[in-house]
């Protein structure tokens, strides 16, 4: 089983940055990400990493060259830095881990099966 836990998430303005953390349990799982839901849509990708630093993290074309995912192994910690906040960055942002998924999966949130409390990140205008 894997527990994750977000935090970071606050009201910023347009053009501003933020840095969410996700605490993880344990790094036995395939793949790890972020996710983000706006109210009345769907949950949608954001980033995501196979493994815990295996390879290039994956990016939605929307955050690409804006949002940067990271791993710290020894604070077995996640984060998303996002930068040049738009107010379509708007959601709450969760992070995901799949111990089942394969990896042309990764971008797809029904492959994860943990996933944690999420967090709100608001960019006004």
């Amino acid at each position: 089983q894997v527990q994750l836990e977000e935090s970071g998430g606050s009201l910023v303005q347009a053009g501003g940055s933020l840095r969410l953390s996700c605490a993880v349990s344990t790094r036995n799982f395939r793949a790890v990400g972020w996710f983000r839901q706006a109210p009345g849509k769907e949950r949608e990708f954001v980033s995501a990493i196979w493994g815990w630093n295996s390879g290039r993290p994956r990016y939605a074309d929307s955050v690409k060259g804006r949002f940067t995912l990271s791993t710290d192994t020894s604070k077995n910690t996640m984060y998303l830095t996002m930068n040049d906040l738009r107010p379509e960055d708007t959601a709450v942002y969760y992070c995901g881990a799949g111990t089942r998924l394969i990896l042309s999966s990764m971008m797809n949130s029904d492959a994860y099966n943990y996933w944690g409390q999420g967090t709100q990140v608001t960019v006004s205008s």
